[in-house]
């Protein structure tokens, strides 16, 4: 039996590293627009994605904590090149 998923070090061009990110983003954006507010990918470069937060999220309190234990959590979980998730 195989392991599907790739080594956290093997090479994953930008454009497949980016889709594997949007995919998991979409995995959590329903919550986030159920409470008035959405995310959006700005950019993944060397392990650190950039989102924008808008709507309701945007100076929202939770938000912090939305990044992180939400949209971070799942992004690392699913995107072993992860490492870092920033709010711009």
């Amino acid at each position: 039996m195989t392991d599907a998923t790739q080594p956290t070090d093997a090479p994953i061009s930008p454009l497949a590293l980016r889709s594997q990110v949007e995919d998991a983003i979409n995995l959590v954006r329903p919550a986030i627009q159920a409470d008035g507010g959405d995310v959006e990918l700005v950019d993944v470069l060397d392990g650190v994605v950039r989102i924008r937060f808008h709507g309701a999220c945007q100076g929202c309190p939770s938000a912090g904590m939305t990044l992180q234990m939400g949209i971070e959590r799942v992004l690392r979980e699913r995107v072993p090149q992860v490492s870092r998730v920033l709010a711009i």
